[in-house]
C-alpha cells in the first residue's frame, strides 16, 4: 500500500489530521494550477479551498481515488470551467475577470522589461571587469565549469580561480548597486547568472 494510499483511507475514515496532511502536500499545486488557468488570485483561492471542502465533505469516495493529483487537476479543470461559463453569464463578473487578465499582462510585460534591463546592466558590469575575471566568471557562471575545471585549463591554481570569481561578484555587485538595483535583485540576477 503506497503512502497516498494510506493517507486516502484514513481521510476517507474521517481523520481529520490525515486530512490535514493531504490539504498541505497538494493545495499549493493545485492553486498553482488554477492561477495560471484563471489568472486571479481570490478565484484560485477560491476554487481550491472548494475542492478541498468538497473533497472532505466526500470523503467516503476518496479510498476509490488511484492518482490523486491526476483527480485534483482534472476536478480544478471543471471547476475553473464551470466557473468562466457563469462569468460568461455575468457581465459584472466577465469585466472584473478581463480587467484581472489584462493587469496580469501588463505585470508580466512591466517583468520582462524590467528583466532585459537588469540583464543589460548586468553584461555592463561583466564587461568591466578585467580580461582574467571576466574570463573566469564567464567559464563559471555561463559555461558552468567548477574551480577545479577552469583551473586546469587557464593553468592557475584553484584558490586563484575561487579569489577571482570572489573578486568578479563583489565588483559585480558593486557596479549594481551604484545603479540604484536592490540587494534583493542583485542577488537573483547573481543567482542566474
Amino acid at each position: 500500500m503506497t503512502e497516498e494510499t494510506n493517507l486516502l483511507q484514513q481521510v476517507s475514515a474521517g481523520n481529520e489530521k490525515a486530512f490535514k496532511q493531504l490539504f498541505e502536500l497538494h493545495y499549493s499545486k493545485l492553486y498553482n494550477y488554477l492561477l495560471r488557468v484563471t489568472k486571479t488570485k481570490e478565484i484560485a483561492e477560491e476554487i481550491a479551498i472548494d475542492i478541498f471542502v468538497k473533497l472532505w465533505v466526500g470523503r467516503e469516495f476518496l479510498q476509490d481515488i488511484r492518482h490523486l493529483d491526476a483527480f485534483l487537476q482534472k476536478v480544478a479543470h471543471n471547476k475553473a470551467l464551470d466557473f468562466f461559463k457563469m462569468a460568461a453569464r455575468n457581465a459584472r463578473l466577465h469585466k472584473l475577470i478581463r480587467k484581472e487578465m489584462e493587469a496580469t499582462r501588463e505585470q508580466e510585460a512591466d517583468h520582462r522589461l524590467l528583466d532585459n534591463e537588469y540583464q543589460h546592466l548586468v553584461t555592463q558590469a561583466i564587461d568591466q571587469l578585467s580580461p582574467q575575471r571576466k574570463m573566469v566568471f564567464t567559464m563559471s557562471r555561463v559555461e558552468g565549469l567548477t574551480h577545479d575545471e577552469i583551473a586546469n585549463r587557464l593553468q592557475l591554481s584553484r584558490n586563484t580561480v575561487r579569489n577571482t570569481i570572489a573578486e568578479s561578484l563583489k565588483s559585480i555587485r558593486q557596479f549594481l548597486h551604484n545603479h540604484d538595483v536592490s540587494g534583493a535583485i542583485i542577488l537573483g540576477i547573481l543567482m542566474n547568472n
